[in-house]
């Protein structure tokens, strides 16, 4: 009788973990599939345009840091919190694959690569490997409810700052919303002009950075919280220097291959600036050296060490799960037609109110990315002033569109909101809250009542539509819904009381026209 050597029996074990692994791979991809289509468009953007390069980076940390810990085989590796980590991965994608929002599908495969890396090293060794893994994030778009917000605050925030430095140059400068008005030139601060496509980058790079500086955990703290307000700022310096440049040399230097340039030029001092500041922290360390760790000896020789990866039962229970998450979610995945509205059938009466329908620019309807809307003006007799109504439906609001708040727009228009509270609107039969703002630009006032409504509900807060699209999504397969607001001026000696009355009048004869064409 023979006995078959033990270590020759787990060396034979541990090789069937790389291709279980590869097949826990090919079952997911399905699932992953809106998540890698959401990330090839998000790359193919300006802002995003790095995301390629992160996955390279991170795997080149994810060798350097098996180089620099021993290969010792742990004896009784804890596997369990990946397999657990993997189920929390497989579900957040499910989610998001069922209310379309291919964020959380890319944040599900985020935490499956962590998941499989905890499995395949075990507990003990696997969590050093978090940063690597960490960094994947920086590929991620921001979600869209967060991307506006943020580039709408970047751009006024460039706008100011901007017009700060052309002030302190003395030229006569003006600043509306976010037009820079120079007299005879007025400069726009697009999206593009945010600073958003430096930025992205720049917490790569810092972090990056960071995690090579040979130094105190403090130093590398402040070498990547540093970056975003230093791309911020400079960002904005940017868009004086653009400004004073054309007042002095035309519009010309606000266009085409100069303004590019100037952009890189922004890129590389961030760069530069983040390299000078890692050398004078550097000077305070207590041990001296290289002030990067740039050594690439042995990576490709780790290369090797993952086809011996460990782990292979729990990585079959990996498999099976990931193959039945997969088939439900291919199972369910048919949500039927897409539902549609018919905005376009809306009269142009309504009562005593005449209306005279309108159309957004292109590139206004493309920022919008409504699924359809309706844009009309309505004036009645004895009314001082007319009332703007303005509709925009989503079939789906989680797909990468969804609903733009008034508090995101109206700044970029150049209108101020001076005020922002609730009331109370009743029409239709029923009684609910609404949005009520007063913007101004200049002498100029308005009132403005909004509110978000789904199927039905009716809610003030875009957060609020925006959960409630992912409920349903999730309960129902559907996500539409629609912003709907009502806009009228405010006359130099009309009391606010007044200008409500009217929007409160115009929407009772409104709204009742309006529910039937959009889906219930």
């Amino acid at each position: 009788m023979t006995f078959a050597d033990p270590l020759a029996m787990m060396r034979q074990r541990l090789a069937l973990a790389p291709f279980v692994l590869l097949g826990a791979t090919l079952a997911v991809i399905p699932l992953f599939w809106s998540g890698f289509v959401s990330l090839g468009q998000a790359w193919s953007t300006p802002e995003y345009s790095h995301g390629p390069l992160i996955p390279l980076i991170s795997l080149f940390l994810f060798l350097r840091e098996m180089r620099d810990h021993p290969t010792g085989v742990d004896r009784a590796p804890l596997r369990w919190p990946g397999l657990l980590l993997g189920a929390a991965a497989l579900a957040l994608a499910l989610a998001g694959a069922r209310t379309s929002i291919p964020d959380l599908v890319t944040y599900g495969m985020i935490l499956w690569v962590m998941a499989v890396v905890l499995i395949a090293m075990g507990w003990a060794r696997g969590r050093r490997h978090w940063a690597s893994v960490f960094h994947l994030i920086f590929m991620l778009p921001l979600p869209q409810v967060l991307y506006w917000k943020v580039s709408t605050a970047l751009q006024g925030l460039s706008a100011q700052i901007g017009v700060a430095l052309v002030d302190a140059a003395g030229i006569p400068v003006f600043l509306d919303g976010q037009i820079i008005d120079l007299g005879v030139w007025q400069l726009q601060v697009a999206e593009a002009c945010s600073g958003l496509r430096y930025l992205f980058p720049i917490l790569s790079f810092s972090y990056l950075t960071a995690i090579l500086y040979r130094g105190p955990m403090a130093h590398r703290v402040i070498l990547f919280a540093m970056a975003a307000p230093l791309a911020i700022i400079l960002n904005a310096v940017r868009v004086g220097i653009i400004g004073i440049l054309v007042d002095r040399y035309g519009i010309a230097q606000a266009q085409g291959f100069l303004h590019i340039f100037q952009g890189w030029v922004v890129f590389a001092l961030c760069i530069a600036i983040l390299l000078i500041v890692a050398a004078l922290l550097a000077r305070r360390r207590p041990a001296g050296g290289p002030m990067l760790d740039l050594d690439t000896s042995g990576l490709v020789g780790q290369a090797a060490r993952l086809g011996s990866i460990g782990g292979t039962r729990v990585l079959v229970m990996l498999t099976v799960l990931t193959l039945g998450i997969t088939a439900l979610h291919l199972t369910i995945n048919d949500t039927g037609p897409e539902p549609r509205a018919r905005l376009s059938a809306y009269p142009m009466q309504l009562d005593d109110w005449i209306g005279r329908r309108g159309i957004l620019a292109p590139d206004v309807a493309r920022v919008l990315g409504a699924s359809d809307y309706l844009v009309a003006d309505y004036v009645a007799p004895g009314e001082t002033s007319g009332v703007g109504l303005f509709v925009a439906w989503y079939a789906r609001q989680a797909d990468g569109t969804g609903i733009h708040s008034p508090e995101v727009c109206l700044p970029g228009a150049g209108w101020e909101i001076a005020s922002l509270d609730h009331s109370t609107l009743t029409a239709g039969g029923a009684n609910f809250g609404v949005n009520r703002a007063i913007i101004q630009k200049g002498l100029d006032r308005q009132m403005v009542i909004y509110w978000f409504e789904q199927r039905g509900k009716r809610m003030t807060s875009d957060w609020q539509a925006k959960f409630s699209a992912v409920r349903d999504g999730l309960v129902t397969g559907r996500s539409d819904g629609m912003i709907v607001r009502f806009t009228t001026p405010i006359g130099p000696d009309e009391a606010d009381d007044v200008a409500e009355a009217r929007l409160q009048k115009i929407a009772q004869a409104a709204l009742p026209k309006l529910a039937p064409l959009v889906p219930d």
